[in-house]
């Protein structure tokens, strides 16, 4: 079924992450955030993708290319980020008569939830959650989706709309909808347009994440890399080759260089062209990616991933962190629940803090407001290229924009 993939947004909420590329190419374990979406769609049944592009959209071009995973990939330029019914009309002319399924591309998804809304007829996929009262909530009678109601204080259930939609060939007619109150034209009026004609099914996801801020993209690792590690243990059992893969345990994969005085514990990936070495201990769910050295005497835990050419030094401590590409941490570190971006370069001594003394959950500045992260525990947020001096000391919550710097012995509080 041809399946249209939205991923034009700026992604404001994540800035400074993507001051430099799209939200949708942000990485997510061993891929683009984007690409977990369309791998998702071509094994429900997706065949053939139109992705919406808009903002810094020559990265995502030149990954997916004009084809991936065996499917052809079409797309088509939103020139101005007007709402999710605006981009699926942006995409309509590249669209046959036919029904259509729309998925957000920066929500990731379990294994095999998406098949079901591409059999049958119309669909929304919801997830049930304990307070819907911020999320859109599907009214639904006797298994048909009657409506969708914004933020309700009185929610008549609790499935929340996960923006995953089969739509007939009809709705490409019902596509021009007036502006909402936020000036945007929402695919949700869309939406009602179609329950008004046909019957919509709704459809349960078994676990969903809109990827919208830095915490939920350290999230979206958690689950994506413990998931990683999964599928290597389910191929060492199924007897994969050691043309394909060296495996050393069943939940291990070593295919780059790692140092027999290293000691791995837990599901861990080293991928070919990483380097770990002596005397560093990794604790996982990790991810060392092409490129990466991890060491000496270094000390990797929680869920972290170790983006291509990064850099964990000596006597440095990073634990359920996200290092993009380049990023190094090179001397006498501590870097904990924290997003570092591409080229980021720790000082000798920085030590990030990730925890309240109050034990409240830590609060970020997301445009321009401080938001509850829902953490206890969450470090910092460093756009790419941030360089800090030696010794700097950051405090829980800070962000530290593209390019910014630190003083050596500086104790940085606020945001810069």
């Amino acid at each position: 079924m041809q399946t249209v993939v939205l991923a034009a947004g700026q992604g404001t909420r994540m800035r400074p992450l993507t001051d430099r590329r799209p939200k949708p190419m942000l990485p997510v374990a061993d891929r683009p955030l984007v690409a977990h979406t369309v791998d998702a769609a071509i094994a429900a049944g997706a065949t053939r993708i139109v992705l919406v592009v808009g903002y810094e959209s020559d990265p995502i071009v030149d990954y997916f290319g004009e084809t991936y995973g065996g499917v052809p990939i079409e797309y088509v330029h939103q020139e101005a980020q007007a709402g999710t019914a605006d981009a699926v009309r942006t995409a309509a002319p590249a669209l046959a008569a036919e029904p259509f399924v729309v998925l957000n591309g920066d929500a990731l998804f379990a294994d095999g939830d998406l098949a079901p809304l591409y059999d049958g007829g119309p669909a929304i996929c919801s997830v049930r959650v304990d307070d819907p009262t911020q999320y859109g909530v599907l009214d639904v009678e006797d298994g048909v989706v009657t409506g969708i109601v914004e933020k309700p204080t009185d929610p008549p259930s609790n499935r929340i709309n996960a923006g995953a939609y089969h739509f007939p060939a009809a709705a490409l007619e019902w596509l021009d909808v007036p502006e909402s109150e936020r000036g945007e034209h929402e695919l949700t009026d869309v939406l009602e347009r179609t329950i008004d004609h046909v019957d919509v099914r709704p459809v349960t996801l078994s676990r969903w994440l809109d990827v919208g801020r830095p915490w939920e993209l350290l999230e979206a690792n958690e689950w994506k890399i413990a998931s990683l590690v999964e599928a290597a243990a389910d191929a060492e059992r199924d007897g994969a080759g050691a043309e394909e893969v060296h495996f050393a345990g069943t939940d291990r994969s070593f295919a780059g260089t790692v140092s027999d005085d290293a000691t791995i514990e837990g599901p861990v990936v080293v991928e070919a062209g990483a380097t770990v070495r002596e005397g560093v201990t990794i604790e996982g769910p990790a991810l060392i990616r092409s490129g990466a050295t991890v060491g000496p005497n270094a000390y990797v835990r929680g869920t972290t991933l170790v983006g291509e050419n990064a850099s964990v030094g000596h006597a440095v401590e990073v634990k359920n962190s996200v290092l993009m590409a380049g990023a190094a941490v090179n001397h006498l570190s501590y870097v904990g629940d924290s997003v570092l971006g591409r080229d980021v370069n720790f000082g000798a001594g920085t030590v990030v803090a990730n925890l309240r003394h109050d034990d409240e959950s830590v609060e970020l500045t997301v445009k321009g407001e401080r938001v509850s992260t829902g953490r206890r525990k969450f470090g910092v947020v460093l756009g790419d290229e941030a360089k800090t001096g030696i010794d700097t000391n950051i405090n829980a919550g800070v962000t530290l924009s593209t390019g910014a710097t630190t003083k050596p012995g500086e104790s940085v509080t606020r945001d810069r």
